[in-house]
């Protein structure tokens, strides 16, 4: 499809306590937050990581039964409110857990599925998820959507790989702990500013045991400047974005036509 040079998009990043096992309590959270993001005005509505369950990682191949009808709950919300949704969720495929990505589109249809790459050791991933073994980027009318989850922001090959194969958003569905926040502000607007691309990113808050989730869900311009911030409290935080100011900053000097791969890759 071919996209009008001028385009934008309202996108909304959702954020609530995706609490430890509370699939009924998160489920009707989610849809809340789909429900508010869509009146508001929203295209694209991206939800946090595992938000069905959380870490819920002893339980986790009973949650990724539940996945497909919950999914299917979420693309009927899709389909009434004619909206893009993504968010991740336990996936049984092949005889494998995965951490999945799933974007839902405006007929309420899966038009991708990522299943996350790099698992994060200290939230026990590695020995409850398979990693997944492709990056992925789904051309919508919406524009390019390359999927990332939570520990993949701290690996800007994958974020770089996304912004070559022609992604203008990068969406990020996390569950960052408070601790290291900071070190998630900053990671986003460096991969949004080094690749020339919108970071659209939900995480969760609320807590876990003893562990705090901060929020600090945001969206992010391709000149690192803060679109929409959702704060540290549940709720759903909207803005728009010119995807017009890519190819502007890119025809003054281009991180992507420039790169030197010869050089420092392989």
């Amino acid at each position: 499809m071919s996209m009008p040079e001028h385009r934008t998009v309202t996108a909304a990043v959702c954020q609530f306590d995706a609490r430890r096992g509370a699939v009924d309590d998160n489920m009707a959270a989610a849809l809340g937050a789909v429900f508010r993001a869509a009146d508001k005005g929203a295209d694209l509505i991206v939800l946090p990581e595992l938000w069905s369950c959380g870490f819920d990682n002893e339980n986790m191949a009973a949650h990724a039964k539940q996945s497909p009808q919950l999914l299917e709950q979420i693309a009927d919300e899709a389909a009434k409110k004619q909206v893009f949704v993504a968010g991740s969720l336990p996936e049984a495929a092949d005889g494998h857990l995965f951490n999945t990505c799933f974007l839902i589109d405006a007929a309420g249809h899966i038009a991708a599925r990522y299943r996350k790459i790099h698992l994060f050791p200290m939230m026990g991933e590695d020995r409850c998820f398979s990693p997944g073994s492709q990056a992925v980027v789904c051309r919508t009318p919406l524009g390019n959507l390359g999927l990332m989850v939570c520990y993949d922001l701290r690996f800007p090959e994958l974020a770089r790989h996304l912004a070559v194969n022609g992604a203008d958003i990068i969406i990020v569905c996390a569950q960052w702990p408070a601790p290291r926040v900071a070190h998630w502000d900053v990671l986003l607007q460096a991969r949004a500013i080094e690749n020339q691309i919108f970071v659209i990113a939900a995480n969760r808050c609320g807590t876990d045991s003893d562990l705090k989730f901060a929020g600090h869900s945001q969206m992010i311009s391709p000149f690192g400047e803060i679109a929409a911030d959702g704060g540290s409290t549940v709720g759903e935080a909207v803005g728009r974005l010119d995807l017009s100011e890519i190819q502007a900053f890119r025809d003054r000097f281009s991180t992507i036509d420039e790169r030197m791969p010869a050089v420092y890759e392989g």
